[in-house]
């Protein structure tokens, strides 16, 4: 009898401890909430490997995205996300192309000017996930800035084409684009398949030596870049990528006695300024590719075709062999080609005069 009593006093006592720890929020002793709340904030977030090997938590969904150097508002655009862009570069907004098909954009804060981040007006627009490049990331100083905002960050960097790509899936993960993003970089990979048979008919020593004017008539590429590759993967011999620039802060240069000392039999440039200027100044004419008029613009889409920061690289490696050497490639199309890319990837359809437009390279830009 005695060891009933105490049986049922102990079983009584557990009721109480169990009832005891559910109406106190298990504030003390009981464990049962921990676990399922834990999975709950692991469901919630996911695990982004960045381009520095760095493994970030951000949101599993994503809604508010602040891209803080141009490929990534260009990248955010392209898998579809342009809508949900909360802050961007200020050049963004001057891509017409880009703000017709994501008019949002124009209303997105700015809040990187002149390399350095305004963290009040980060925070002030509330992102859900800020994405930035590696030079803000070698700025110990503004890296401090976005650590103390607790705002998750990602690192994409790249210098070659297939760190490009990488770079596009890093960012579809982190925003819920992976599929988008595989569907690009398959895109990329044909375009630069179906040159590479074009081209590998034409000798190494055969190939035409181009000088690419980047933005101005004597910035060019570096070794050291994504132009380096993409120009080589258009069978072109790029004249600058093995000669000694100057550097003047990201930016690489050389003199004209170089241009002309190169004589390059084609020039290529992603600026009409620039263009008009190596044109009509007396002291490019002395050069080939200025004597047989073989100076070209390069198209202007959403960005500039080919510039480090465009997602129209593809559509540079194919323009650029066709028109360097204009007997291959001649079932493409470039008219069709990019009607088909924006229709593809932005879910855009184009006008004849906007595909005119972006083929020429004009008047899809704003001046600064």
């Amino acid at each position: 009898m005695y060891k009933k009593k105490i049986i049922a006093f102990l079983a009584i006592l557990l009721v109480f401890l169990i009832l005891g720890c559910g109406l106190a929020g298990c504030s003390s002793g009981c464990t049962d909430q921990t676990p399922s709340a834990s999975l709950e904030t692991e469901q919630a977030m996911i695990t982004v490997v960045d381009s520095f090997g760095r493994k970030v938590s951000v949101p599993k969904e994503v809604t508010r995205i602040a891209a803080l150097y141009s490929f990534a508002g260009y990248t955010v655009s392209l898998l579809g996300r342009g809508s949900d862009l909360i802050a961007v570069p200020g050049g963004l907004q001057r891509d017409l192309l880009l703000m017709e098909i994501f008019p949002e954009i124009a209303d997105a804060a700015v809040p990187r000017v002149s390399g350095k981040i305004n963290i009040e007006e980060l925070m002030r627009v509330s992102p859900d996930l800020v994405i930035i490049r590696g030079d803000t990331a070698a700025d110990k100083k503004e890296l401090e800035k976005l650590g103390n905002s607790g705002i998750p960050y990602i690192i994409v960097e790249y210098s070659t084409i297939e760190e490009q790509q990488e770079a596009v899936s890093i960012i579809g993960k982190a925003i819920g684009r992976t599929a988008e993003a595989e569907k690009y970089n398959a895109y990329y990979n044909k375009i630069l398949q179906m040159v590479d048979e074009a081209v590998s008919a034409i000798p190494p020593e055969e190939r035409t030596r181009v000088y690419h004017s980047e933005n101005q008539p004597t910035r060019t590429i570096h070794r050291d870049s994504i132009a380096a590759d993409w120009s080589k993967a258009a069978g072109i011999i790029n004249v600058s990528i093995n000669a000694e620039l100057e550097l003047i802060g990201n930016d690489y240069y050389c003199s004209l006695e170089q241009v002309l000392m190169w004589d390059p039999e084609v020039i290529i440039a992603n600026e009409n300024s620039a263009l008009a200027y190596i044109k009509g100044n007396p002291q490019w004419s002395g050069i080939k590719a200025v004597q047989n008029n073989r100076v070209y613009q390069l198209p202007l889409g959403i960005s500039r075709w080919g510039h480090p920061g465009s997602v129209e690289i593809p559509l540079a490696v194919l323009w650029t062999a066709k028109t360097v050497y204009p007997e291959i490639l001649t079932t493409v199309n470039m008219a069709e080609e990019v009607d088909n890319f924006y229709r593809t990837f932005f879910n855009f359809e184009l006008s004849d005069e906007q595909i005119e437009k972006i083929l020429k390279g004009e008047g899809l830009r704003e001046p600064k």
